[in-house]
């Protein structure tokens, strides 16, 4: 039992392999999503339950596909979030969603339930606690639903809250819905609200509270929105604040009349729920299956109705939204003098601590020396950049989680470079690459070793860097995740190798600058496109077997240093001569190739030209 269990756990919490290099299992967007998201378009989340548990079929999948078509004719782009098959789907095709429609089996889908589903490989819709962290997690500021959750009537006693409201107090997503569902307590509903620091907002032309489909509860709220481009929820999201922003839409004057009506028939049925002893979370199922029953259907329209009105609204304030990004991206970015912008180099990757034994004979038991020293590629290349800096250039170095990057997209935004080391996770580098895309920073990806190669590679990250450093079975490595020729076998012959290099960075350099090909002994082989397609071979310098000390790091300082190759090339001759990863002594003169070690170099050649 205590293995199942951890075998369970084990499941839920890993969130890709470690043996190979794969697409984020566990967490699918869809090209178009991020598209828009990395080009400042707005985008609206949908949730699935109402696919899944609101509705019965075909009035669930022509009611989702009314929304979709809503959003888009609103100048929106639609990203219905949904569980299938143990994976998180951020917007879905037309076949998923009706399969998703169409099934029985589905389940309800909040944030508790996320690992279990998950993990056991199952399909559900997802809840608004569970759509918001997707939603969150996909970049999507905006979410449409048609009501959240509360907390449930004689909750005081049973202490049955709904997940949407703590999701609200921790994940900064605006929440566009008609309110509470009125079979709730919507007067507790709004105090727990208040205690979790949720700013609650009415959208519409009063400050009375809705009821889903009544304009009134008897409670008020006191921001009240009466266009989409008002800026409080711009405000509001851009204190992060870490707390959700839910806009209750009151429903249309032309449906308040049989929304009422509807009301009356709510009543009527959580007196039968609680008289049958229905509790938990089959309440809120029973209930309206019974109005859809006792209005003979009225309230299955009056529903998609309002449902249809959230979604203009959404889908308007998604759109102010855009705009006042693209207003900020581009007073802070473009417009902000070159004079005042930072000038931060960011790498983003890990530290180790190297301990290097050597011996001094070839004995099974010897003498020899241990030396201990900070080692690992993010730190290399970041104490690299730092001795190397010509601008004043300060660096960060980051460790690996997602969450901890996250937090510094200000920092993303406006610096000069970001480096990113190939052990950091997929959804990093996605994330990254998104943030870098958007903001128009140069991005540059040290591959480390030919299984790691691939991640940017998986999904459209890859058009995202500007430079990149990969030896020989790395770059083969990179065009075969795109699906592209690559040789049974790596040439051998200085030769082939200098005439194989430039066919496999072409299809890279055109969305690259710049390839940089280290073919270790033989030295570099930079490709670069801009008018001409040219690739240039920079001999090694030389180092004999005698003199190498170490080889731990040389491919860091070279990838550090290579703001100029031959300032990489000195960079990396100094690390094999040191027994640290990167020589501790080392100072930017001693890399400067205008000023030491200028017997060193032999002349490069011009291998490849083409216009």
């Amino acid at each position: 039992k205590m293995w199942r269990l951890s075998a369970f756990l084990r499941r839920c919490i890993t969130t890709s392999s470690s043996k190979h290099c794969k697409k984020d299992s566990l967490f699918i967007i869809h090209p178009d999503v991020k598209e828009a998201s990395a080009d400042h378009r707005p985008v609206v989340a949908l949730e699935s339950t109402i696919i899944t548990h609101g509705m019965p079929y075909p009035h669930n999948l022509s009611t989702a596909k009314e929304v979709e078509a809503i959003v888009r004719a609103e100048g929106a782009v639609s990203a219905t979030i949904e569980i299938l098959e143990g994976r998180i789907h951020v917007d879905l095709s037309s076949d998923e969603l009706d399969f998703l429609a169409q099934s029985k089996t589905a389940l309800k889908v909040s944030r508790r339930d996320l690992p279990y589903v998950i993990s056991k490989g199952l399909s559900g819709g997802t809840t608004v606690s569970g759509t918001m962290i997707a939603a969150h997690r996909a970049g999507i500021p905006v979410f449409v639903t048609g009501g959240i959750g509360g907390v449930h009537r004689d909750g005081e006693n049973a202490l049955d809250v709904s997940a949407d409201l703590t999701e609200l107090g921790r994940t900064p997503i605006a929440v566009v819905s008609a309110g509470v569902k009125s079979m709730l307590d919507i007067g507790r509903t709004l105090e727990f609200l208040e205690t979790q620091g949720v700013c609650v907002a009415t959208y519409g032309d009063s400050k009375s509270f809705p009821a889903f489909f009544s304009r009134q509860s008897g409670f008020i709220s006191l921001p009240c929105l009466q266009s989409s481009r008002s800026s409080r929820s711009s405000s509001t999201l851009s204190l992060r604040l870490q707390s959700g922003l839910p806009l209750a839409v009151l429903i249309p004057e032309e449906h308040a009349a049989t929304g009422q009506q509807i009301e009356d028939t709510i009543q009527t049925a959580v007196t039968e729920a609680s008289s049958k002893g229905v509790t938990g979370r089959d309440v809120i199922p029973f209930i309206l299956q019974r109005v859809t029953e006792l209005t003979e259907g009225k309230s299955l329209q009056a529903n998609r109705a309002l449902i249809h009105n959230n979604a203009k609204v959404g889908s308007r304030i998604a759109c102010a939204l855009s705009k006042h990004k693209k207003v900020k991206a581009t007073s802070e970015v473009i417009l902000r003098p070159k004079s005042q912008r930072t000038r931060e180099q960011i790498v983003i990757g890990g530290i180790n601590v190297d301990f290097i034994a050597k011996g001094t004979t070839k004995k099974l038991t010897n003498p020899g020396s241990v030396c201990q020293s900070f080692g690992g590629m993010g730190r290399n290349i970041a104490g690299i950049l730092f001795i190397s800096e010509f601008d004043n250039i300060n660096h960060f170095l980051f460790f690996y989680l997602y969450v901890q990057v996250s937090q510094f997209e200000d920092q993303l935004a406006s610096a000069s470079l970001v480096v990113l080391d190939g052990n950091i996770p997929v959804s990093t580098i996605d994330y990254v690459c998104c943030i870098a895309k958007k903001h128009a920073v140069p991005v540059m990806f040290e591959p480390t070793d030919a299984d790691k190669a691939c991640k940017p590679f998986l999904s459209e990250s890859w058009k995202a860097l500007s430079y990149t450093s990969p030896n020989l079975a790395e770059l083969c490595t990179m065009n075969h995740t795109l699906g592209l020729p690559t040789p049974t076998e790596l040439p051998r012959s200085l030769e082939d190798v200098l005439g194989c290099i430039p066919v496999l960075s072409r299809p890279l350099l055109e969305h690259l600058h710049c390839v940089v090909v280290t073919l270790g002994a033989l030295g570099p082989q930079k490709q670069k496109q801009k008018g001409w397609l040219c690739a240039i071979h920079y001999p090694a310098l030389a180092v004999s077997a005698k003199e190498t000390v170490n080889v731990s790091g040389a491919g860091d300082s070279f990838a550090g240093a290579m703001i100029c190759v031959r300032m990489g090339l000195l960079a990396a001759r100094t690390s094999l001569l040191s027994p640290h990863p990167i020589d501790p002594s080392l100072t930017a003169d001693a890399i400067h190739p205008e000023k030491s070690h200028s017997q060193l170099w032999s002349n490069s050649t011009c291998v490849w030209m083409e216009d």
